[in-house]
């Protein structure tokens, strides 16, 4: 089972409990709420928050490519969702993964580590005048195995 309700003495359905939360991190503003709800999800059911960085890797290049400033820079994200998560008292789990498209590599995180929920932050982003959810959100969307909750940030 994906996920479980949680029950009171009266046998009552409560909120959902998440004990494995997938949080895909690109160095945003939105990163940081994010993360502080995945920990405060995960904190109900003591689960675990992992925390990743796709880097997205061109077809002209070796999928195992060695993209040194990638990698820095994604470290230092994953750093930083780590520092977040302390602030919330909580442990994440990081790592940066190489791919040629970053949805289809959430989806496959997801899939590998049995998550119940993916968290994405977004921020709010317009594209010839209209909001936009970009390539990465509606994949996600369409073909995660588990549950999905966007956090978008507020218009500017």
């Amino acid at each position: 089972m994906m996920w479980r309700k949680n029950e009171n003495k009266r046998g009552e359905v409560g909120a959902l409990d998440f004990d494995r939360v997938l949080v895909p991190v690109s160095g945003s503003k939105a990163d940081r709420e994010a993360i502080k709800i995945a920990c405060s999800l995960a904190k109900k059911s003591k689960g675990k928050v992992y925390a990743i960085y796709v880097i997205r890797v061109k077809r002209s290049l070796p999928l195992d490519a060695g993209i040194d400033s990638e990698m820095q820079y994604g470290e230092e994200v994953l750093e930083q969702a780590e520092q977040m998560a302390d602030e919330e008292d909580y442990e994440v789990e990081t790592e940066v993964l190489q791919a040629r498209e970053v949805g289809p590599a959430i989806v496959d995180e997801a899939v590998e580590r049995d998550v119940n929920l993916i968290l994405i932050g977004m921020d709010y982003k317009k594209r010839f005048g209209e909001f936009s959810l970009g390539d990465v959100v509606p994949y996600v969307l369409k073909d995660a195995p588990c549950r999905v909750l966007l956090c978008r940030e507020a218009i500017p």
